[in-house]
């Protein structure tokens, strides 16, 4: 992580997801444990990196 991305401000979102598919983060977070929150926060951030990776996030006008 770099300095730029530390002093970015954090964004909060809100995310409904199905019962069953809790139940599975949970457990995930538990086994690892950790929240069920940052369980997310990882595997979103994780998500993005690999799109963007592939082309598939735009770049934003700034880069």
């Amino acid at each position: 992580m770099n300095v730029e991305q530390i002093d970015e401000m954090s964004k909060r979102i809100g995310l409904t997801v199905p019962d069953v598919i809790y139940e599975k983060l949970e457990r995930w977070a538990k086994a690892e444990g950790r929240p069920v929150a940052n369980l997310c926060n990882f595997l979103v951030e994780k998500a993005v990196r690999e799109a963007e990776s592939k082309g598939d996030v735009p770049s934003s006008e700034g880069d």
